[in-house]
C-alpha cells in the first residue's frame, strides 16, 4: 500500500475520483499476500496490484462502476470454481477476498 501513496497523492491533488481495492484473505494458493493494494481512478489509470495480473482486468471494471455508479464498498471474490474468474485467469488454484472502496480523502 504504501508504494502507492506518491501516486495516490498526486491524484487527490488533481480531484481525481479514486476507488481502492485490497487482499483482505486468501484460501489455498493465492498470487499476492493480504494486505496487496491496487487503485483505480476515473480515468481508468491504475497502479499496484492485488493479482499479479490474473483478475486485474475484472476489478478495474468493478471499480470504474463503482466510480460510475453504485459507490458502496463491497467485497468481491475470485476462485479457480469460479467461471468468470477463470475466465479472467484466476488459475493458481485459490480464492482471492478483496475488499472495494470509493477512496476519500
Amino acid at each position: 500500500m504504501r508504494d502507492l501513496l506518491d501516486d495516490l497523492d498526486g491524484w487527490r491533488a488533481k480531484g481525481k475520483r479514486i476507488a481502492l481495492a485490497r487482499v483482505v484473505d486468501i484460501e489455498g494458493s493465492g498470487p499476492r499476500d493480504p494486505g496487496a493494494a491496487m487503485a483505480v481512478n476515473e480515468d481508468g489509470d491504475v497502479i499496484g496490484s492485488v493479482s499479479g495480473g490474473c483478475v486485474e482486468g475484472a476489478v478495474v471494471a468493478e471499480a470504474l462502476a463503482m466510480l460510475n455508479g453504485n459507490n458502496t464498498p463491497r467485497l468481491v471474490t475470485f476462485g479457480y470454481s469460479d467461471d468468470e474468474a477463470f475466465a479472467v485467469g484466476l488459475t493458481c488454484g485459490g480464492i482471492i477476498h478483496l475488499f472495494i472502496q470509493p477512496l476519500t480523502f
